[in-house]
């Protein structure tokens, strides 16, 4: 099997704990219990679930469960679908289009707002299924759905104000404007991590531009992209429009394989590794089709010898821990002043001793567990590698004993700033702590890796504020100052440049990603002078 077919998860990970093979009895399904009730009555899904939604529910596919990465009980069952059923399902949502682009864009944007209010009704169950299906804490499934919220609420916003430019014409009685258009189909492929929120960048803003969307949802929270779906499913039908207009369908490398092949799709959003992300360029190139990408990111923190090391011990317990280390936006990387390095390390060793693990729907838990057995053997391989290179592990290190795919918070001093672990994302909880002398030095440090995503610099100086988001200063798509390198805000346009895959999504004018442009010259005269004064007579 290829790299490409690898592609359905954030790292290569075609199969975790969501997809291993049926082994529970209908007792033991999560659903069943009355303490996962909600599932069933608030979220309308089923012991069996089918993966496949194109205007009706339907699979034919390998049938498998969804586990909960903490207890590793399975939640309910899924049926994926086959190439079959995506293919007929791209011609019918290739089919609604030609209704959805009859509806005026403000129009377009009271179904998103639907969607939205609809979202929030369902926020706290649907927070805690992402909480059940891949282990981040209960806050964070619920943000997350507010994020989605967010976005819709931008989104009708941008129904109203979608518009090009008029440019002034050379000639006379001529008009030069520029005519934006939607693409057609979207294919949106998403990862575990944020199974909800990339979706919602994609699917509200594709469709106050006029698109169609396809869902891949990742093979490791299926019930998720289920639940989602049903959600939008009930206001389109509750305003007589094609429920197709986004469809989904769940399923494993082949149907990723299809998305990236297809003619059909006129625009393929990927979320997911580098290496993975870079050959799905490589294919779509090949047919000319148009790409967005959302890669990873080794992402760095900067502590100047200035910096309110109270705010930044706070940062940094929450971007280098949080959601397991399993963020692009996670800080992988803190580049400490020589100055206030031995305080920062050790105020951030006694931290993270308080950081509490457990089921991550318990309120009072901060870190839950990792996806899966290999993410796990992934954070075990990166801190025996830092043992051999010479690094020193000042806190973690370990994984926990009892059930579960629970690991330590890890902190790795004494590795050079371009050792090769270093400059290798680990989608784990671990942070490399290095010491720099001088700003521009730690700026080069920062720019040395192949991602660009996010990096912050925590400072009081103004002059070094403006230097760090200058032509001299970070490379990343996201340059913060005296914040964590996560938790972005919906209204700027979030993405990374150089490995991260140059691709913005959620505010700004990330919905440029989405239509075509036409630059229109309209002749309301009687005669036809031409540019540039051509005289060709």
């Amino acid at each position: 099997m290829s790299a490409l077919l690898r592609f359905s998860s954030l790292r290569g990970l075609i199969r975790t704990a969501a997809s291993r093979k049926m082994s529970g009895t209908s007792s033991q399904f999560l659903i069943n219990d009355p303490k996962y009730s909600w599932i069933r009555s608030e979220l309308n899904l089923e012991e069996r679930n089918m993966g496949v939604f194109d205007g009706s529910w339907h699979a034919k596919g390998r049938v498998y469960e969804s586990k909960s990465p903490a207890s590793l009980k399975p939640i309910a069952s899924v049926q994926e679908g086959t190439l079959e059923e995506y293919n007929a399902a791209v011609d019918k949502a290739k089919k609604a289009w030609s209704v959805w682009a009859d509806v005026t864009a403000p129009q377009r944007g009271e179904i998103v707002r639907q969607i939205g209010e609809a979202l929030r009704e369902k926020l706290r169950p649907l927070g805690h299924l992402i909480s059940l299906e891949n282990g981040k804490i209960g806050v964070e499934g619920v943000g997350e759905v507010q994020e989605y919220v967010d976005v819709c609420d931008y989104a009708v916003g941008l129904s109203r104000m979608l518009g090009g430019k008029i440019v002034p014409s050379e000639r006379p009685n001529h008009i030069l404007m520029e005519q934006w258009n939607p693409l057609g189909l979207v294919g949106v492929i998403t990862a575990f991590n944020f199974p909800v929120a990339v979706f919602g960048w994609n699917q509200a803003i594709s469709m106050v531009t006029g698109n169609c969307t396809l869902w891949k949802g990742s093979p490791a929270t299926p019930l998720t992209s289920i639940a989602v779906t049903k959600i939008i499913q009930k206001v389109f039908e509750a305003n007589s429009l094609p429920p197709e207009i986004c469809s989904a369908v769940l399923g494993g490398a082949e149907i990723g394989q299809a998305m990236a092949r297809d003619k059909r799709m006129d625009l393929v959003s990927f979320t997911g590794s580098c290496e993975v992300g870079q050959k799905i360029g490589v294919i779509v190139q090949e047919r000319f089709g148009r790409l967005l990408l959302e890669l990873g990111g080794n992402n760095a923190i900067i502590v100047d010898a200035s910096a309110d090391l109270d705010l930044v011990v706070r940062s940094c317990v929450f971007s280098c821990v949080g959601t397991a280390g399993e963020r692009c936006t996670t800080t992988r990387r803190l580049i400490l002043h020589e100055k206030v390095y031995d305080e920062v390390l050790e105020r951030l060793k006694k931290s993270y001793s308080q950081v509490r693990m457990g089921d991550p729907l318990e309120e009072s838990t901060l870190l839950g567990p990792l996806i899966s057995e290999t993410a796990v053997k992934s954070y075990l391989d990166a801190v025996d590698q830092a043992k051999k290179s010479g690094g020193k592990v000042e806190y973690g290190g370990n994984r926990i004993d009892g059930t579960g795919y629970f690991v330590e918070p890890t902190i790795v001093s004494g590795l050079k700033h371009n050792d090769p672990l270093v400059l290798k994302e680990t989608f784990a909880p671990i942070v490399y702590v290095t010491k720099f002398k001088d700003l521009n030095e730690a700026i080069g440090w920062n720019n040395e890796v192949e991602q660009g995503l996010t990096s912050s610099l925590f400072t009081s100086s103004i002059g070094d504020m403006f230097k760090w988001i200058g032509p001299k200063g970070s490379d990343c798509g996201i340059v913060n100052v005296n914040i964590p390198t996560n938790g972005a805000e919906i209204g700027g346009a979030f993405g990374g440049n150089k490995a991260t895959g140059w691709g913005r999504e959620s505010g700004s004018d990330a919905w440029k990603e989405y239509m075509r442009r036409s630059a229109c010259t309209i002749n309301y005269g009687k005669d036809l002078p031409l540019a540039q004064g051509i005289k060709f007579e």
